[in-house]
């Protein structure tokens, strides 16, 4: 990860705006709300505040303030991610039978921690010194703002599974009806030339370290649909057989389907033969020309294979981006997650951050109606197990066409998600 270092001043402010948007998200919740972990792959809201707390005093507040006091030595036990270099952590099917510490309790550490950094980052620590124009310090506030808001949108991700468990389809908020908005585009094909393309970051501004290095790949010409596939396409999907026919399906996906008994998009509902969908903000009939959302990778692929298409690389996506509207859904590729040539991990537990998910894992492309600003990049790279659909960040799912030349510019597919 590379930075660039604003004024610490600045960089305060932007704590605080990060930090209180978190906040902001809790509002509606009542407090039976912040523990639920129905499966492994969801964190309770607790957890999810608790853990991008933790991230500040275990990444920075103890390294950065001399004679720093943690508010609970028996939180960084609880609250530690996945980072194995720091020591050991609560089991991650286990962040949901956390009873104790209370809400309240995880509320106090928030406000304990806030504090701390403010005065840090302000200048008013033990040591200002040590801190005040730190391009290291700001390195990592940076990085931990971005982890945050990587868990805002996780947060509602993981809450919206949890609620959609329940037969009261609970509303979490009414503005959050957001799969509801109807694709654009006109459906047409655009055209991208063989050529050699640069895929990675480069320029000032934020980045994650698996967007490095910049590099050039060869691509031969291929056709991109400027629209994404609609909840009507889908449905025609599931009308002529496809989650039934086994000439569609990875091997993998084939037993994923029958040992799931899955049928349709996650969060669909059919009711007397009409369509629903769960949302944030309740059970809403199906909106047919809205971007399908919330299906997995093996859904993805399947779906491209019943229209004769396939999905693009990250790099084809990469290479046509400034060529479509994108941002609306996180888009599946067909790429495994790998290291750009000349990737390093970063030294101590920062390099645990991305570098060692790169095996199993398929790359997501775009971002979806809740990803924050800043983090809708054409060289962001969201990455998830391709049985995951539960996700906007990295879970629901969009289809985009595209054409190969080889098959009489047979098509290839864009794929999307989003966590409304």
């Amino acid at each position: 990860m590379q930075a660039s270092h604003p004024q610490t001043i600045g960089l305060a402010e932007l704590y605080s705006s990060v930090r209180g948007y978190t906040e902001e998200l809790c509002k509606p919740l009542e407090i039976e709300d912040y523990i639920p972990q129905p499966v492994v792959d969801v964190s309770p809201p607790k957890w999810n505040i608790a853990h991008t707390t933790w991230f500040f005093e275990e990444m920075i507040l103890k390294n950065f303030v001399p004679g720093y006091e943690v508010f609970d030595e028996q939180f960084g036990f609880l609250f530690n991610s996945y980072y194995n270099s720091i020591g050991e952590r609560t089991s991650r099917d286990h962040r949901g039978d956390l009873s104790r510490p209370t809400v309240k309790r995880v509320f106090e550490y928030r406000n304990h921690v806030d504090n701390a950094m403010v005065e840090l980052l302000r200048g008013n620590s033990v040591n200002p010194q040590s801190a005040i124009r730190n391009p290291q310090l700001e390195d990592l506030v940076i990085l931990g703002l971005n982890h945050e808001q990587q868990h805002q949108e996780l947060f509602l991700t993981d809450l919206k599974f949890t609620f959609s468990l329940n037969p009261l389809f609970p509303v979490y908020h009414e503005s959050f009806s957001l799969v509801e908005k109807p694709c654009t585009g006109t459906g047409e094909f655009i055209k991208v030339d063989a050529g050699n393309h640069e895929i990675g970051f480069s320029g000032e501004g934020f980045h994650f370290d698996n967007e490095l290095s910049r590099h050039r790949v060869f691509l031969d010409e291929y056709e991109i649909r400027n629209s994404l596939v609609t909840n009507r396409e889908f449905v025609e999907f599931i009308e002529d057989g496809g989650y039934r026919d086994p000439l569609l399906w990875h091997s993998e996906g084939w037993d994923w389907v029958n040992q799931n008994r899955v049928g349709s998009p996650l969060y669909w509902h059919e009711r007397d033969g009409e369509w629903f969908n769960y949302t944030l903000a309740g059970l809403k009939n199906m909106a047919l020309d809205s971007p399908v959302c919330h299906v997995a990778y093996y859904e993805a692929s399947a779906f491209a294979e019943w229209k004769g298409m396939r999905l693009p690389t990250e790099f084809e996506w990469e290479a046509a981006n400034d060529k479509f509207d994108w941002g609306l859904r996180w888009e599946w590729t067909n790429s495994a997650y790998l290291p750009y040539p000349g990737f390093k991990k970063p030294d101590g537990a920062v390099g645990e951050y991305n570098g060692k998910f790169m095996i199993n894992q398929m790359v997501l492309r775009g971002a979806s109606v809740v990803t924050p600003p800043g983090h809708s990049r054409a060289t962001y790279r969201n990455f998830f197990h391709p049985h995951l659909r539960r996700h906007h960040r990295r879970r629901s799912a969009d289809l985009r066409l595209h054409r190969r030349p080889e098959r009489v510019r047979g098509m290839k597919m864009r794929i999307l998600m989003i966590a409304a």
